[in-house]
């Protein structure tokens, strides 16, 4: 691994300020940006900037992920997986999987079809986490585990590997994914991925970047397995506690940063364009643009 970051600390600024330490972030297809906050807010964010607080789920908020259709699904641990709409009505999606009880869901990706992967983190150091699947009518069972702290997730482009964060080891697993949607192969992908590794994002060409909770930094891993140092903050101000990352900007080239001990989401040119998620590779919104901020 390179002692020098790919990238200097300098190329991040601030994006959008006074949020209430942000956890998570997710495009929605018209290029707004959404957040969760420590509280329980839902925030929306323009690509100025500018904040709007859409609803309150009354308790922290983890993981954000939008189905294909647009719909905001948030990870909740005091309510289980929640769903959020753009009005910002929302209601429970689910809070078992099968007949297993969520303890801690922290992180959903969404495949083409609506089916909905999540960890289940557990306890901390209980190595009691799960990775489960429901399907687009809420039927969820558990595919995966025990682990120990099952963290964020990415779904490669062709939907057959999908990766997880064990934070508590500092890995990354990579599970094969059959038609069906349940795991064939489970692999480390990764270890010794920073401190508290959390959260997961792929760009174009299958670079996986890795965010750090515990080492302000992000780490870049080929598809060949190559790991480098790619961006580090040694101030812990423009990437705080990074938890989870999001691709977008006008030439999606711009990699999105929440800072779990800050209260900013910052971003950076990163010269290499993010690979789209379900509910940005449909052509025709599904449903009408909220009002402008």
């Amino acid at each position: 691994m390179t002692i020098t970051p790919e990238i200097p600390i300098e190329s991040f600024k601030i994006f959008a300020t006074g949020l209430d330490h942000p956890e998570c972030l997710a495009f929605d297809r018209h290029g707004d940006l959404w957040a969760g906050g420590e509280a329980g807010q839902i925030y929306r964010i323009s690509p100025e900037g500018k904040v709007n607080t859409v609803t309150n789920l009354g308790a922290f908020c983890g993981g954000l992920a939008f189905s294909p259709k647009d719909v905001l699904f948030v990870c909740n641990p005091a309510l289980g997986v929640v769903a959020v709409e753009a009005s910002g009505e929302f209601s429970v999606f689910a809070t078992h999987a099968g007949d297993h009880k969520m303890i801690c869901p922290n992180y959903g990706v969404f495949d083409a079809a609506g089916n909905y992967y999540v960890t289940d983190s557990g306890n901390w150091r209980k190595d009691n986490g799960y990775l489960l699947r429901f399907t687009p009518d809420g039927k969820g069972k558990v595919i995966g585990g025990p682990f120990g702290y099952a963290n964020g997730l990415a779904l490669s482009a062709d939907e057959k590997s999908l990766f997880m964060v064990e934070s508590n080891t500092d890995r990354v697993f990579r599970f094969g994914l059959t038609p069906e949607g349940t795991v064939a192969s489970q692999e480390v992908y990764a270890e010794e991925c920073g401190r508290f590794p959390d959260g997961l994002s792929l760009d174009a060409e299958g670079n996986l970047y890795v965010s750090c909770y515990a080492s302000d930094d992000i780490h870049r891993i080929s598809p060949a397995r190559e790991k480098t140092l790619f961006a580090w903050d040694r101030f812990a101000i423009l990437l705080g506690s990074p938890t989870n990352m999001a691709f977008g900007g006008p030439n999606f080239d711009e990699l999105f940063v929440a800072n779990l001990a800050r209260t900013t989401i910052t971003r950076a040119v990163v010269g290499r364009k993010g690979q789209p998620l379900s509910n940005q590779k449909v052509k025709k919104p599904l449903r009408p643009r909220p009002n402008p901020l």
